[in-house]
């Protein structure tokens, strides 16, 4: 889809309400690629990609302002959001199932007995509860939720660009044929690193190992990567890191700080 959707086509798209789309853009949630001079809100396919994450987490029952800060945060994997959307939907359906059994049973056959487990809904809860531990009761989330109070979304997108542009330099290293182990190129993990720390969240050694092997695991990040720095640029940063993190296994091992 490459034409713009007025608010009316999205919300007959989606199913979400005009009123629930003009307060997402007061919310600075969901803000239209372009409003025209006119006033008319109109949103491209980036806006509707996010659309589909902010309802995603509102099946996981989020609350809005949790939505905005964990799909902002540049370390926010969309693939694993999207597996524990399957998962959740899969219970849904297998409650549903039980009810539908439970209701046609009293239809036909009556009961003999009081039962109420066709309405337990405690393995729904159950994960959403750890659905929402995995992305909102991390120490590096509740740091990133601290760091960016108060920042704007221009400030956001410069701090992503700038993020992209140390992909795109890995990129450049990359094209001019230098290995992960490289010196140049271990120096600019050690970059990325220190950048992710300023600007996010303390990227300690752990967390950038995690975020090593979500750059190469494929989907949406993967492929930002990939765009900023060329075709392979996300594996090439991922066995960079793996190999910065080895050399300083190696020091810690030497007893070298």
């Amino acid at each position: 889809m490459n034409e713009m959707m007025t608010v009316h086509e999205v919300s007959e798209l989606t199913g979400v309400s005009i009123r629930t789309l003009h307060y997402y853009d007061e919310i600075g949630l969901l803000t239209p690629s372009v409003t025209t001079d006119a006033g008319y809100r109109l949103y491209d396919e980036t806006s509707l990609e996010r659309l589909q994450d902010i309802m995603l987490f509102r099946e996981l029952e989020f609350p809005l302002k949790d939505i905005k800060k964990i799909i902002d945060n540049p370390s926010f994997d969309k693939k694993k959001a999207l597996e524990q959307q399957i998962e959740l939907l899969k219970l849904k359906r297998e409650h549903l199932d039980d009810l539908i059994k439970f209701a046609t049973e009293l239809k036909t056959k009556g009961v003999n007995r009081m039962s109420f487990k066709a309405f337990d809904t405690s393995k729904i809860d159950e994960y959403t509860k750890e659905a929402k531990k995995r992305w909102g009761n991390t120490d590096a989330f509740k740091e990133y939720e601290k760091k960016t109070t108060g920042t704007t979304d221009e400030d956001k997108k410069t701090m992503g660009d700038e993020l992209m542009k140390m992909f795109a330099e890995f990129g450049e290293l990359m094209t001019a044929g230098k290995k992960s182990g490289d010196a140049e190129v271990q120096a600019q993990v050690k970059k990325l690193q220190n950048k992710i720390s300023a600007d996010w969240y303390n990227c300690t050694n752990e967390i950038l190992a995690g975020l090593g092997q979500m750059y190469a695991a494929g989907g949406e990040m993967t492929d930002n990567i990939d765009t900023a720095g060329g075709n392979g640029c996300a594996e090439f940063v991922a066995k960079a890191i793996e190999m910065w993190l080895i050399s300083i296994d190696r020091l810690i091992e030497k007893g070298v700080k």
